[in-house]
């Protein structure tokens, strides 16, 4: 079996990559282990996150993308050559083509880079798709249709608000906020209340065992223990957090998630405010995922909110269906070599 078609949603947090006809084959994080002294990759994905605040001096474990764009081109590099290796089995015989997600608000010097590193890494052809357009394929709407659809699409470093029509983007924000900036939030609001220093991936896991955009009910509320360093005595020290807690440390982000969706309802056209208004918006991306995320923007806006099928997977699975179907996308694709 040849592969000769590649969708992949390269994320600040994790990276996807989709197969037509088998659908997602690889969801691993999007962080590179690299020795200090040879520049040589010691892991990539799930190992190299096992690594992250864990290595010694001789291994810098890091997120090659910052924002959903590429903050060290050279690492980025390594990165999809083992994601599109991993992906193809080692079948060198054929280059394949790869469809890249990158934000709507990317520059043209960005959208360069992205094509260099993925043609660099061992594809044929390279191809651009805003991450909105691919995931509202990936969310199954219709957005070649003379009607408007909203998407939220929150991820690990960006969140892409855009409204769509006729297979284009008629209105859109991109704000640095997501899952990196809630974990960020999280850590920083622990250290000052608890005076407890935490590391990102506890902060990641009290965001997804205990968050919610919105305060819980007192009987609903949920409790996780958190380890981590006493900032005064030095020692580790074992402390208890409730959903409570998580609210709170992310009410700055969410009032900034809030006013970018806002501002594209704002820019968006009436007869199109009314298709809105009819369907609702669709949330997706991982960041979608955090308790009572619809039911705060809903609330906030006015305007319906539901979360995607599958939501973490809809960027990349749109990517793979517009790679399928080139013809027909061929107005949403930004640019090919």
């Amino acid at each position: 079996m040849f592969i000769k078609k590649i969708g992949i949603d390269l994320g600040t947090a994790y990276t996807l990559v989709y197969i037509p006809k088998r659908g997602i084959v690889i969801n691993e994080p999007s962080v590179v282990a690299i020795s200090v002294f040879d520049k040589k990759v010691m892991a990539v994905g799930d190992e190299a996150k096992d690594m992250i605040g864990r290595t010694p001096d001789s291994i810098v474990a890091s997120r090659p993308l910052k924002d959903g764009v590429i903050a060290d081109y050279r690492t980025t590099e390594s990165m999809l050559r083992y994601f599109i290796n991993k992906a193809v089995g080692g079948m060198k015989i054929f280059r394949p083509e790869v469809m890249i997600a990158v934000p709507a608000g990317i520059t043209s010097t960005e959208r360069r880079a992205v094509i260099d590193a993925t043609l660099n890494a061992g594809a044929k052809a390279a191809y651009i798709i805003r991450e909105p357009i691919a995931a509202a394929i990936g969310a199954d709407i219709p957005i070649g249709s003379a009607s408007g659809h909203m998407i939220v699409d929150m991820g690990g470093g960006t969140s892409e608000i855009a409204v769509i029509s006729l297979g284009g983007i008629v209105a859109n924000s991109s704000v640095k906020i997501g899952g990196n900036k809630f974990d960020a939030a999280i850590g920083e609001f622990i250290k000052k209340k608890y005076n407890l220093a935490i590391g990102e991936r506890t902060a990641e896991d009290a965001k997804i065992k205990t968050g919610s955009a919105q305060f819980l009910d007192k009987d609903e509320k949920l409790f996780m223990d958190v380890k981590g360093r006493d900032m005064i005595t030095g020692l580790p020290r074992t402390i208890t957090i409730n959903s409570d807690d998580i609210t709170e440390a992310l009410q700055n982000e969410l009032q900034g998630l809030i006013s970018a969706v806002k501002s594209v309802l704002y820019q968006t056209p009436p007869e199109l405010s009314a298709d809105i208004m009819d369907k609702g918006m669709v949330l997706s991306g991982g960041t979608s995922l955090l308790r009572n995320m619809d039911k705060l923007l809903a609330q906030a806006t006015g305007v319906p909110a539901y979360t995607a099928d599958d939501s973490l997977l809809c960027v990349a699975r749109g990517t793979g269906i517009a790679l399928e179907n080139l013809e027909s996308y061929k107005r949403s694709i930004l640019s090919a070599k």
